[in-house]
């Protein structure tokens, strides 16, 4: 079954347009690939993707034709991930399988013009669907659990309310010279 529709996250699609823009010196099949992948995509909100959907950043478990399968994190540029572990997304196959769904075929050219299938297999971990499950464990917490953590607050006492204000270590009014001096 071959899908030409991808779903791309506004960033994502952002990040293709531009490489579009900006590529003369790429190869005239990737630019071709690229093309129908921004001309054929929907674009939602990362809090709207579904966790089966490869976006950057994904590890995801693929097949090339019949080959077997191979687990990769999706990459742009430079990537602290050891060799082997991350596919670019300049490459044909990271293009293929960016907005991709699980089960979902992608049919590529190779550099002779023969056709190659790229098959998602199983999204293993989407940074946006992470994101999510982190927003709703907090949610889950109690309020009272909620409550006993920090709060990030601005501002904070004024020299002229500080009981410090005297003090000539720190400007703020504190002894405590913070992090940087240990």
């Amino acid at each position: 079954m071959r899908h030409d529709k991808c779903l791309l996250t506004t960033k994502d699609f952002a990040m293709l347009e531009s490489m579009l823009d900006r590529g003369p010196h790429i190869s005239d099949s990737w630019r071709a690939l690229l093309r129908r992948k921004v001309n054929s995509a929907e674009i939602v909100f990362r809090d709207d993707v579904p966790p089966d959907v490869v976006t950057l950043n994904s590890r995801v478990r693929f097949r090339v034709d019949d080959g077997r399968p191979e687990v990769r994190v999706l990459s742009h540029g430079c990537t602290s991930l050891p060799v082997g572990l991350s596919l670019p997304l300049t490459s044909p196959t990271g293009l293929a399988l960016l907005g991709s769904r699980e089960n979902q075929v992608t049919i590529i050219e190779d550099d002779e013009g023969r056709p190659v299938r790229i098959f998602v297999e199983k999204v293993l971990y989407q940074p946006e669907a992470a994101h999510r499950e982190q927003l709703e464990a907090v949610e889950r917490l109690s309020p009272q659990s909620r409550r006993s953590g920090f709060k990030v607050i601005s501002g904070g006492l004024s020299p002229e309310r500080s009981p410090r204000s005297g003090n000539r270590l720190c400007p703020g009014g504190s002894d405590d010279p913070g992090p940087s001096a240990a």
